[in-house]
């Protein structure tokens, strides 16, 4: 890229998410996986609507998720996209900086072996990736959105993650 060092794209977070829907064993199947494959500890997800025809009401445990940051990524996330034997869709990415993709088992996972007490289920994998000065979104005095020009258009995610997973982007 440039040499401008405000422009370097990084990986702020990797989130795995497990929906459950109202079934509790699907839930403590997806909190005990999530363990498994992070070795993180995931919190659980909670509805915050009412939705009569579905049976949720606001509190009611729906789904469970773990982030990792730092450290832990690239090596955590190599894995996760060699499930998907490295490649990934353009739907995958959005025009914020944002990768979406879904594993339909976990035993494809590299490093993850069977477990029969959790069967087969699938997990949801979204990467938020960053670039140094998207702080002044979060900060708590003066926040601000983050410039046009400074966002992470679809194109240079897919160039990112060409460059640094060695991705195709196209048919499976």
């Amino acid at each position: 890229m440039t040499g401008n060092l405000m422009k370097t794209i990084r990986i702020e977070k990797v989130t795995l998410n497990i929906g459950a829907g109202k079934d509790t064993e699907v839930l403590k199947k997806g909190l005990k996986l999530l363990q498994s494959i992070t070795g993180k500890k995931p919190v659980q997800t909670f509805t915050q609507k009412r939705i009569p025809n579905w049976g949720l009401r606001p509190g009611l445990p729906i789904g469970c998720k773990v982030t990792i940051r730092n450290g832990e990524v690239k090596e955590l996330l190599s894995r996760l996209l060699d499930a998907r034997t490295n490649t990934l869709q353009e739907s995958n990415f959005d025009n914020s900086g944002s990768i979406s993709f879904g594993i339909p088992e976990y035993i494809d996972i590299r490093g993850v072996k069977y477990d029969p007490e959790i069967g087969i289920i699938g997990l949801q994998v979204c990467i938020t990736l960053q670039r140094p000065g998207f702080r002044i979104k979060r900060r708590r005095l003066q926040a601000k959105r983050v410039p046009v020009k400074h966002r992470i258009p679809r194109e240079e995610a897919v160039e990112f993650m060409r460059q640094n997973f060695n991705i195709k982007i196209g048919e499976e």
